[in-house]
């Protein structure tokens, strides 16, 4: 049986601490991107903590939104932070969305597709439940060049160890990660007037400790490869990583620019 996911999930709060923080602050670019500014149904592909949905529904003009998600932890946390009854959550795989073809009038898809081994599939899934004439979108951390608090790490792990060298690799060169693969699946997936592009927010950290937390944490791919290190070899990383963090100054607030690869198209 194939897997689905990639992405260690284990807990809602942190996620939230480890990325859910930044998604808020990427999604109504995306949306924008997008283009979604009325419909009656939008789905949202890997909904995670609900972010994007919640996002999505601060607009009046759209009917329901329905996030689906790999992780129950996930879901489970959305709907408890829910109170919009347009917005609702579900368990479910991108790679066999339990919905009939066209259910839905745009479909979206927020930082997730790099995690998904099959992410063709996901992303012909998508374009199955969605409507003639409906956006289908996504967005992806360019991690190799655009991802600069991720780099810190990584890039230190891999001068430190070979394991954290095969992990960085992993990580800078996951598909739909990479210039041009967006747009090259969409089109491929038989969608048409396909628009790629860039999104860049701040991503800011109140101090080292606010920075590394993610890391002693059980949600993403670096605090899975700090959770492999023994007690000395993560405390070796962690002082290394902090030389970067705090670079030359004392110890306070950074603020680190995160470039998302984004792409849309409509269903012929």
């Amino acid at each position: 049986m194939a897997i689905s996911s990639t992405f260690v999930a284990s807990d809602g709060d942190g996620y939230e601490v480890q990325m859910g923080r930044w998604s808020r602050r990427l999604a109504p670019l995306f949306i924008d991107f997008a283009g979604i500014a009325a419909a009656e149904r939008v789905l949202d592909v890997g909904c995670g903590t609900g972010n994007l949905s919640f996002s999505i529904a601060r607009n009046p003009a759209i009917g329901s939104v329905r996030g689906i998600d790999f992780s129950a932890a996930y879901v489970d946390h959305a709907k408890r932070r829910n109170r919009d009854a347009r917005v609702d959550f579900e368990v479910g795989d991108a790679c066999a969305l339990p919905f009939p073809d066209a259910s839905f009038d745009h479909t979206l898809s927020l930082l997730v597709l790099q995690f998904i081994p099959q992410a063709d599939l996901a992303v012909r899934e998508m374009r199955r439940v969605t409507r003639p004439g409906g956006i289908v979108a996504a967005a992806t951390w360019d991690t190799r060049g655009g991802l600069v608090c991720v780099r810190l790490i990584f890039d230190t792990a891999a001068m430190l160890d070979e394991h954290g060298n095969e992990d960085r690799a992993r990580a800078y060169t996951k598909p739909m990660s990479r210039p041009g693969d967006l747009a090259r699946a969409w089109r491929e997936a038989g969608l048409v007037g396909v628009v790629d592009g860039m999104l860049t927010i701040r991503m800011d950290f109140a101090s080292f400790a606010d920075f590394w937390a993610p890391a002693e944490g059980k949600d993403g791919p670096i605090a899975a490869y700090v959770g492999t290190l023994g007690m000395q070899a993560r405390e070796k990383l962690r002082d290394m990583v902090k030389l970067a963090y705090l670079d030359g100054e004392v110890d306070g607030p950074r603020s680190y620019a995160a470039t998302a690869w984004v792409v849309k198209g409509k269903v012929p």
